[in-house]
């Protein structure tokens, strides 16, 4: 267990339908900004990199996302922060939908593949990934998942038994318009944890239209602490970036811990899938 008391979390809103060049440019103007104003961490919208946007994404080359990867590899270690980018990247079968945990010396130390598939191209597409995340980040244990992940709570409170305090989200809520107005209006686009594992919820989710008018996504990134109340949060259409201060006593992971004791004869089940989801934890997806 960490002695860290707190962590300063930034989570930065960008849009969604992009080109590479442009998210680029953002992701790195973002990085530094959050290590100027004092956070350790900064997350970033799923597919930040290469957009979520399909009749796009999959023409990249595969080297331009590497390029990409890099060059946010680099400023991370320029600015001495950690860094959670996503892409979504060819396999030798179908696509991945990719989050990358990069530490503050610009090395990739983390990354999980989306589980769950969420529209119809991303189903169209891509395949889901074979593991839960858990990594650490300055002795902290944490996870992740990726958007519709969300929808899934065994993907959060699996690692949190196994002592995740902090969930980070990364997140692309687009849809067809009124799908999305109908999502702020019952705040089902991102559901805080906080209420089912008593451990932090960082997202950062996107903006924007897609290039045909089409579709759109319904921002509000937040940050909640472990009884789900919002530290930060953002708009519904601009870019920005959000920042708060988590105090990690707070998440004390009551919640999960009840559930590894009640009733007793799942205990011994939810023990082995810790172990599972800890001998998987440094597999790189492929």
């Amino acid at each position: 267990m960490t002695n860290t008391k707190t962590l300063q979390v930034s989570c930065v809103q960008m849009h969604w339908a992009k080109d590479l060049a442009f998210n680029l440019k953002t992701t790195l103007k973002y990085i530094p900004a959050a290590a100027e104003y004092g956070s350790r961490v900064v997350l970033f919208p799923e597919a930040n990199l290469t957009s979520y946007y399909f009749p796009y994404l999959i023409k990249l080359k595969p080297a331009a996302i590497q390029d990409a990867l890099r060059q946010v590899q680099d400023t991370a270690a320029a600015h001495n922060i950690w860094v959670i980018a996503g892409t979504i990247q060819k396999t030798a079968r179908k696509f991945l939908n990719l989050m990358h945990v990069i530490n503050p010396e610009g090395a990739i130390v983390h990354e999980y593949a989306k589980v769950n598939m969420a529209g119809r191209d991303e189903k169209k597409y891509c395949r889901g990934g074979n593991k839960l995340s858990l990594f650490e980040i300055d002795g902290i244990p944490c996870t992740t998942v990726i958007c519709r992940d969300g929808r899934h709570p065994e993907l959060y409170r699996i690692p949190a038994m196994a002592g995740a305090q902090i969930l980070f989200q990364p997140s692309c809520s687009s849809d067809e318009i009124e799908a999305v107005t109908w999502k702020r209006t019952s705040g089902r686009a991102q559901q805080p944890v906080g209420p089912n594992s008593k451990i932090f919820h960082c997202v950062a989710n996107t903006i924007g239209e897609s290039p045909d008018g089409k579709q759109t996504s319904s921002g509000a990134s937040f940050i909640r602490e472990p009884n789900g109340i919002p530290l930060a949060e953002a708009g519904f259409y601009q870019e920005e970036m959000i920042t708060a201060v988590l105090d990690l006593s707070r998440a004390d992971r009551s919640y999960v811990l009840d559930s590894l004791q009640n009733p007793p004869f799942l205990v011994s089940y939810w023990q082995q899938m810790m172990a599972e989801v800890k001998r998987r934890a440094d597999e790189k997806p492929e």
